[in-house]
């Protein structure tokens, strides 16, 4: 597996998580919004932990810009 997510995008990712887990409790955490937004939150988190992307490569994107990724 290629690493696709270079490391802006998973600063940026990560803070989105923030962003989307604490709106998750605001919402309500057994409400579907609420679940939703954990969802998403899960989905960004891992991916920028990971480091890989499945819909860049679905794409052909890529935002890692260190050899490993040429």
């Amino acid at each position: 597996m290629i690493k696709n997510v270079g490391s802006a995008d998973k600063i940026i990712r990560i803070a989105l998580a923030v962003v989307a887990a604490a709106l998750g409790f605001v919402v309500g955490a057994g409400q579907v919004g609420g679940i939703l937004l954990f969802v998403v939150a899960v989905v960004l988190l891992v991916t920028a932990l990971v480091g890989f992307c499945p819909l860049y490569r679905l794409f052909g994107l890529s935002t890692n810009t260190s050899a490993q990724a040429k």
